[in-house]
């Protein structure tokens, strides 16, 4: 890791800079292969599963004899933690249900919002070195609770064919519609467009390596949402003298084994907290089978040695990281100053792979800085906020005149009439 000690604030912005990766012939395959599966459909898609997951696939479903099957192959301790973590999900989303308030703003005119579940959507599931089952979790889950008709997933099969048995149990447990064996572009672009088999969504939700990345911000431009750009997983975690080295080293491999572009940053006020940490780092790095990746991902990483808390949390509100761990004596105080973050996790047990499996909170979370325009995956995720008016003769007069002299100012004499004539009617 880059040890960076007391950087002046002009430094802060190069400081906070992600890895930069050279996209150009990166979104000229995405938008060839996207084409593609929008013109040939689930023909391209079992091309492209053949080309990139090695597997000539006759069915695109998942069968009922599937499901089955996964019921068998995942153990019972599994199951039941999977069942856990969905209820903590469940209560902590359904505690976000959206409840209808009508606000009268003048006598006679009566305003009101109304949420309205999106009715389909897509939920993209990485397979590969990290099946992710509890992404199915984060994601099917508020889906089911806000009322989405049509929940449908697309996640890439092995060689053999088959989706990892965890990601089936899991998406049984959240409520997942229709399940399909498709991965990377291909897939985004069958929930994005439609094909024989894959029905088109309305909102597209998940994580992905950078072509999936690619792939969801191109097809948001004419054809379906997204729920927000990504880029590689990120953690920041903030430590003062009292902090564990342990804790925080772990805190910090915890996301460096997501993959080799990952970034991971520690901001600290300690100099003996550094050595101590670099020493775990070590220590741990060694017994992790990803280390490699992890390794890799370090080497984008840094400890900031600050001055005091303050600066800690201006430079961490500058990076708007993904994740932010804050182990210090003051959490609670410093939870006050945090401006732009994905999820926080506070004090010495808190840790990030908590609200990542089981304590209830989305993991789903905005990366590459966009903390500071960006929230979480929540319920509002799947809903439409729908406004509502009603206006009584009362209405009429209360506002009509303030109606007809603003459109008459932009010079909008429809609108002023479509007024007008009701404020005639009522003379």
């Amino acid at each position: 890791m880059n040890i960076v000690k007391y950087p002046a604030r002009e430094e802060w912005a190069s400081i906070v800079e992600r890895p930069h990766l050279d996209v150009a012939e990166l979104n000229q395959t995405v938008a060839n292969v996207l084409a593609d599966v929008k013109t040939r459909g689930d023909e391209a898609v079992k091309g492209y599963e053949l080309k990139f997951d090695h597997i000539d696939l006759d069915e695109l479903a998942v069968s009922e004899a599937e499901m089955e099957e996964a019921e068998n192959l995942v153990s019972k301790p599994l199951r039941k933690a999977i069942e856990l973590a969905h209820e903590n999900i469940l209560k902590f989303h359904e505690s976000q249900r959206f409840r209808t308030k009508k606000v009268e703003t003048q006598p006679g005119v009566v305003c009101w919002q109304k949420s309205i579940p999106i009715e389909k959507v897509g939920l993209y599931i990485p397979g590969g070195t990290a099946p992710l089952f509890s992404t199915v979790l984060m994601l099917a889950t508020p889906a089911k609770i806000a009322g989405c008709s049509e929940i449908v997933l697309c996640t890439p099969p092995d060689r053999q064919g088959r989706v990892n048995p965890a990601i089936l149990v899991a998406a049984r447990v959240a409520g997942v519609s229709r399940i399909f064996k498709i991965g990377g572009v291909q897939a985004v672009g069958a929930m994005a467009y439609g094909t024989e088999s894959v029905p088109k969504v309305y909102k597209i939700f998940g994580p992905g390596n950078q072509y999936v990345m690619a792939a969801k911000q191109q097809v948001s431009l004419h054809d379906v949402a997204i729920d927000m750009p990504a880029g590689p997983s990120e953690v920041c975690v903030i430590a003062d003298e009292m902090a564990s080295p342990e804790f925080v080293a772990a805190d910090l491999l915890s996301q460096a084994e997501h993959g080799a572009d990952s970034q991971v940053i520690l901001i600290t006020t300690s100099h003996k907290l550094i050595d101590s940490v670099l020493q775990e780092v070590e220590r741990q790095l060694r017994q992790l089978p990803r280390k490699e990746i992890a390794q890799r991902s370090l080497e984008n990483s840094r400890i900031i040695l600050v001055n005091d808390m303050k600066e800690a949390m201006d430079l961490s509100n500058a990076y708007a990281p993904e994740h932010l761990v804050i182990q210090t004596e003051d959490y609670e105080e410093l939870a006050g100053r945090v401006v732009n973050a994905g999820s926080v996790f506070l004090g010495r047990y808190a840790c990030e792979s908590a609200g990542d499996y089981a304590s209830g909170t989305n993991h789903t979370l905005p990366t590459h800085g966009y903390a500071t325009t960006y929230n979480g995956v929540n319920l509002d995720s799947y809903c439409r906020k729908v406004t509502f008016q009603h206006l009584t003769p009362e209405g009429v007069r209360a506002i009509g005149r303030a109606v007809e002299l603003m459109a008459e100012a932009e010079q909008l004499d429809a609108h002023k009439n479509a007024m007008t004539v009701r404020i005639n009617s009522l003379k």
